[in-house]
């Protein structure tokens, strides 16, 4: 399995053509994202966001969305956005291949750690990142804003 680079670091996309073919892969866990994937992923991307996408041969089978960023609490630290695999695909190592890259992008930037929110709801996602060594640290909280 070859994890291959959607963007740069600066979030600029260098495979347009890897971007457009994530998008079903990606929609398993934001089906939300507005009908212009790449026109919204692009908005995303140019705030700093990055991605890579997981090939076999071929086959597109996972999508990875990351940021490093540098805050008070814990310093520099690289948070895992979106980490989604293929149904199809699922179990056999694309989340673990695409965490490691993730975990290895932070390592070479400096960062002190590993961060992801994950929806209380998905469970079979959360036995994955405490088998990858997660723990959970803080509660989320989320308003929305609405005039």
């Amino acid at each position: 399995m070859e994890i291959v680079r959607v963007t740069d670091e600066k979030g600029f996309v260098i495979n347009e053509a890897l971007l457009v073919r994530a998008e079903p892969i990606h929609r398993h866990l934001r089906p939300q994202i507005p009908e212009n994937y790449v026109a919204r992923m692009k908005e995303v991307l140019a705030t700093g966001a990055e991605m890579a996408v997981a090939m076999e041969g071929d086959e597109l089978c996972g999508v990875v969305t990351f940021r490093v960023t540098t805050n008070t609490m814990t310093g520099k630290k690289i948070t895992n956005e979106d980490l989604v695999a293929d149904p199809n695909t699922r179990s056999k190592g694309v989340g673990k291949a695409l965490m490691d890259f993730v975990k290895q992008e932070g390592l070479a930037r400096g960062c002190v750690s590993i961060e992801l929110e994950s929806g209380t709801a998905r469970e079979q996602a959360h036995k994955f990142y405490f088998r990858e060594g997660f723990t959970i640290k803080t509660f989320g909280f989320k308003q929305p804003l609405v005039k």
